[in-house]
């Protein structure tokens, strides 16, 4: 246990400047965010999911997979939050994320061994296949999100469900291409949630975390080492550097 929770404090160490400076910005307007309203339980979890979540994108940003527990923690707040403002889908994505990225991180040695070596691009097939799975979710999820409950925005809903289940899945099988999806999901869940705040039915919180996300994956594009080369080759030398210690250590 020792052992782990050590490699589990490592996993938040190396990461890129730009990932913390986002992280304080994120949470300094989350605090704000949370005074400047009036203060619920629904505020609280709201305020300790998004900056659970903002931490846990930071992570896959970095190739870290602590993001693992990071995501599963944050899901728990945000199914809450999820249920509370009736975007049942919100809750449906967050689910889906714990069971095709967050466990299986936490599971797998792809990703908690040097995972940054692992990265790799999709082909044209690969592209395809993504795209219409994204599609197909999206009719499916729409059409049965509002025969089936009152959520009072189903189509939009879906969209947002449908980019993110695929980009977790992406994700997870370690191509770098997911940053197209999480840019998407980001865009929409920022919209989602605005028309939700705008309605009454969500604090402002989760549109401004949607916005940090947005922010996120545009810093991946350029610094993250899903697409920087440099920024990749220090972290398989730092990884490395780790493993062999720990074998010293063994």
């Amino acid at each position: 246990m020792k052992n782990y929770l050590h490699f589990l404090a490592h996993q938040l160490k190396g990461w890129p400047q730009q990932n913390y400076y986002l992280f304080f910005f994120s949470l300094g307007c989350q605090v704000m965010t949370l005074v400047n309203d009036k203060i619920t339980w629904i505020t609280v979890i709201t305020f300790i999911g998004t900056t659970l979540g903002v931490l846990c994108i930071l992570a896959i940003n970095a190739a870290k997979s602590v993001n693992g527990w990071l995501g599963i923690l944050s899901a728990i707040c945000f199914i809450i939050v999820g249920f509370s403002a009736k975007n049942y889908l919100s809750i449906g994505e967050q689910i889906a994320y714990v069971v095709t990225l967050d466990i299986p991180v936490l599971l797998s040695a792809n990703w908690n061994i040097n995972m940054v070596s692992k990265i790799r691009k999709f082909t044209g097939k690969t592209w395809v296949v993504a795209i219409l799975s994204t599609i197909a979710v999206y009719i499916v999820s729409g059409y049965l999100i509002g025969a089936l409950t009152n959520d009072p925005r189903p189509w939009i809903d879906a969209i947002s469900f449908s980019i993110s289940l695929t980009a977790g899945v992406i994700c997870f099988l370690r191509y770098n291409n997911q940053y197209f999806w999480w840019l998407a999901s980001g865009i929409f869940q920022m919209v989602l949630w605005g028309i939700t705040y705008a309605q009454g039915d969500a604090s402002l919180a989760m549109a401004v975390n949607s916005m940090v996300y947005i922010i996120n994956d545009v810093l991946a594009f350029t610094i993250s080492p899903w697409y920087n080369k440099r920024e990749r080759a220090r972290l398989e030398k730092e990884e490395a550097q780790y493993s062999a210690n720990l074998n010293t250590q063994a």
